[in-house]
């Protein structure tokens, strides 16, 4: 189909203005999506990301908005994190909805923290049908040094370069020692504030009716910090087994699927889902 011209206009949330692009879908789409976009970062995406995805689910005839929250980009307003952005996401969904009145279905994709701040808000809004979540952003302490033991270190003993640079004097080893002591250390340690985040998404991830596409890269440890949260945190036990929930792994994929080969294969997924959801 020929796509319409993209229009930019912005967004009044609390009296703040944020700018956005919506991507034209077909008129009678029942599907859009709202892009997220997490920080820091703005509403074109690393290497583009979110300007070709747009631009890809457009010409498949599904709406798209991009924009920028408070405090980020170009938007008005003091820096924020992704847990102070619902109102963002608020208007955000209020726009598309005003642009494309045949949208019934809203979707929000994030990545990162994005897709952390999407979830959290998804079950408060009914107009959310669908979550797209790539490599959702959940720090813990404890996990994260579990992740960088098992993928970094395990993976640095199994590589041929460093037996040849600690032969040779080029790595330190004292310092890679302490490097593992430490992580060893961190095992044992988790921070209240870092449980109480874990336990807000995996009751937002148990109260939200719709379906869910998440999307894992293999080489990203903010990817294997988040499964191995969701396996070792009995809050979540179950939540990423439930048939409304597909996951889709990319195992040579980086945080921000940087590569074409990549980018494409998360659009490719992006439309099939919408398409399945849709004759559900």
């Amino acid at each position: 189909m020929s796509q319409l011209p993209e229009q930019a206009f912005f967004i009044d949330c609390d009296g703040q203005a944020l700018p956005a692009i919506l991507h034209p879908g077909e008129a009678s789409a029942r599907s859009g999506v709202v892009i997220v976009v997490g920080g820091p970062q703005y509403r074109v995406g690393s290497h583009r990301q979110f300007v070709l995805l747009a631009r890809d689910l457009a010409a498949a005839g599904i709406p798209v908005l991009r924009f920028d929250y408070r405090g980020m980009g170009d938007a008005d307003g003091e820096p924020r994190n992704f847990e102070q952005v619902d109102a963002d996401i608020r208007a955000a969904v209020d726009a598309l909805i005003a642009h494309q009145p045949a949208v019934q279905n809203v979707i929000l994709w994030g990545l990162c923290d994005a897709a952390s701040a999407a979830l959290t808000y998804a079950p408060n809004d009914p107009r959310v049908s669908v979550l797209m979540l790539l490599n959702p952003w959940l720090p813990e302490t404890k996990a994260k040094a579990k992740v960088v033991l098992k993928h970094y270190y395990w993976q640095r003993l199994r590589s041929k370069d460093f037996w040849r640079k600690l032969f040779g004097g080029g790595v330190k080893v004292f310092a890679a020692a302490k490097g593992v002591s430490d992580s060893v250390k961190q095992t044992r340690q988790s921070s209240a504030q870092e449980g109480n985040l874990s336990g807000r998404m995996a009751s937002a991830w148990r109260a939200f009716g719709g379906n869910i596409a998440l999307i894992l890269s293999g080489d990203d440890l903010v990817a294997q910090e988040f499964v191995t949260v969701a396996a070792d945190d009995k809050r979540w036990q179950g939540l990423l087994q439930k048939n409304t929930v597909q996951t889709h792994r990319l195992p040579e994929a980086n945080h921000t699927f940087s590569r074409r080969q990549w980018r494409d294969e998360v659009s490719a997924i992006c439309r099939r889902f919408i398409a399945e959801t849709e004759q559900n």
